[in-house]
Parts: C-alpha cells; structure tokens; sequence
C-alpha cells in the first residue's frame, strides 16, 4: 500500500480517540456517542488500569490535552504540518496518549523526520487497536513497516577515558563511560570521540536499513599511539662495521708481513754487497721470492684497507638508517625492506656492494 504525504495528512484529519479523550470531543455526535457508550468501561478502567494510558491522568489533563489536540487537528487539516506537531507535542505534556502520539506521528511524516515518526508510531502502537480504531491502528502498522525501511540501527559504547565526549554528527550523545543505542537514517554517520590529552578518534560507518551496527569507541594518548620502530635487527650495522674492523686489521697483518720480506730482502741485497768488488750484486732466485711477496701482500693488505674502510663507512650509515623512528600503531608496515651487503674483490679492484629495497 502506498501513502502519499497529502494522503497521510487527510487522515489525520478525521481522525478519532477511544476512551475518555474521544468523549470529551462533545462537538461531533458521532464522537461524543461513542465516548457517552465507553464512559462505564472508562470509569472501571480507572480503578483496574486496564486503560494504563487513562489511569492517573485527572480529568483537567485530559482536558488539556483535548484542546490542544484539537487545535493540532485544525492546524493539521490545513496543511501546516510544523504547528500542528507543536500542538501535539504539547498536548502529550498533558497526556501521554496513543492517540496523539499517532498524529503527531502523521504530522513528522510530512516534515520528513523518519526517527521520530517511528517513535511515536511506537507509542501509538503500545496498547494494541485498543486506545485506537481498527482503521488508524493498521494504518499505524503499515507506516511502521514503511519506516522501518529507512531506518537503521546503531548502539555506540565508551568506556574510557571518563569524560571522553561522544558526538554523532556533531550532536552531544554522551560523556564517557557511556552507552547510545538508537535508531538512524541509513547511510553514513560520523561518530567522533574527544577528550582533552587523548587522540581524537572518528568512525564513519555506513548503515545498512534493518540492521544493527555496534560500535566500541577506544581512546589512546599520543604516547600509547606511538611505537618505535628500526628497518633492520640493531645488531645488523654493528656486524658490518665489526667486519669492517676485521677486515681493515687483516690488512695490517698483511702489510706487517709484506714489510718483513722487505726487510728479509734488503738484508740480502746488503749482505751479497760485502763481497762482492762492484759494491753490488745480483739478486738471486730466493731474493727475488721475497721481493715479490712483499709486493703481493702489500697489494693485498691496500685491497683489505679499502674493503675495511669501505665496510667501516656502511656500517656507520646503516647505523645512521636504522634509527628507531616513531610511528603509528594503525599505519604500522608489514616487515623491513630486505638488505644486502657484499664484499667485492677483483685483481683490479676492491670495494663493496650495499643492495637496499623499498
């Protein structure tokens, strides 16, 4: 069944309450007889509270409330659907009837406020047909039932810190600790967390209709939030530069053996220059030996002192690369990027090779 607003509103236009607020409506005889016939009923309903939306209500409330409603109605009939809700709402003050909460009801549904149309729908719907006609209590359902379709569910919790102030698009719903459960337009909503000294937390789910979505608003101070982090195990860097050390060292034994052949060499040359009458001579095959040893692990100790340098300065830099450094827990990466650091040593040259990905 499909209901137009004007429809909605010429509905409510004829409509009619049951119990004593509909005999006090003495201005229409059809009203006011059916009123006369329920008034025994009425009576008894006050002792017993079968009628709970009658009992405790002084006949001066409801009398109240009766004007009121008719000045809701009179207002509803032409249409202006703002006045005529305040009226009701007033007349509610009076007396917390279903009658009224259905036409205030019918009136919100005009001004499109989807919430409150099934709030008070709920209301009008409390009791049963009882407090309403046949007619307005299924139509009450079939609004219901259209409403339901618009609305979502939404229950929102915060525990700490106390004081925390829950805010769903910028209206005030709680101070922490607290719960919100309610109902919704579907789509998205924002819902933001603040409290002085805490990282402000914001959620902005999308609400299917019909369902219900809970949400667990978790504060955290700057400092909780911020974790340390280096792109390699600390030991890394000082295993490199230690190899450097190593390395470097090697070559000085390298160049203190290279030096003794030298020596070994000159104390040969010297001595085959006592004996000989030239002041000189020839170097045979075991001095040759020991002069080019002396080359060859000088060489080698010079290729170390290079690989050694070379490693003492990656290790300083990886050292430098691998500081800690902050970061935040929800933009935490998954693992360090992988690194290599090989030595290279050619008949030409010496160095090393340092491989970082991103």
């Amino acid at each position: 069944m499909t209901i137009s607003m004007r429809g909605a509103a010429a509905l409510v236009a004829v409509v009619m309450l049951t119990g004593p607020l509909a005999r006090a409506q003495s201005s229409a005889p059809a009203v006011a007889k059916q009123a006369q016939s329920e008034l025994p009923e009425a009576r008894n309903s006050d002792r017993n509270g079968d009628r709970p939306w009658v009992f405790g209500v002084p006949k001066a409330e409801q009398k109240a409330a009766l004007d009121l409603f008719r000045e809701g109605n009179a207002l509803l009939k032409e249409s202006l659907f703002v006045q005529a809700a305040a009226k009701y709402r007033e007349a509610l003050s009076h007396w917390n009837h279903p009658g009224i909460h259905y036409n205030l009801a019918l009136a919100l549904l005009n001004l499109d406020q989807p919430v409150e149309v099934y709030k008070h729908l709920a209301e009008a719907l409390k009791y049963g047909p009882a407090p309403l006609d046949a007619d307005k209590f299924d139509h009450a359902n079939r609004y219901r039932a259209l409403i339901e379709k618009q609305l979502a569910r939404i229950e929102i919790s915060c525990d700490k810190p106390p004081g925390a102030v829950v805010t769903m698009d910028g209206l005030r719903l709680f101070s922490a600790p607290g719960r919100y459960e309610g109902l919704v337009r579907v789509g998205q909503h924002t819902v933001v967390a603040t409290r002085k000294g805490f990282v402000t937390v914001q959620k902005t789910p999308n609400l299917p209709p019909g369902e219900k979505t809970m949400i667990d608003l978790r504060m955290f101070t700057a400092e909780q939030l911020t974790h340390y982090k280096r792109r390699w195990s600390v030991y890394m860097p000082f295993a490199v530069l230690a190899a450097g050390i190593v390395v470097a060292g090697t070559g000085g034994i390298l160049q203190w053996q290279a030096n003794e052949s030298f020596k070994a060499y000159d104390r040969g040359i010297n001595s085959c220059s006592v004996g000989s009458l030239s002041g000189g001579c020839t170097p045979n095959g075991s001095l040759a030996d020991k002069r080019s040893a002396g080359n060859a692990m000088q060489g080698t100790a010079f290729a170390f002192y290079g690989i050694g340098a070379g490693l003492v300065a990656a290790g300083g830099v990886l050292a430098y690369l691998n500081r800690a450094r902050p970061y935040h827990v929800e933009a935490e990466s998954e693992g360090p990027p992988p690194v290599q650091v090989v030595p290279v040593v050619t008949s030409s040259a010496a160095g090393i090779s340092v491989t970082v990905r991103y």
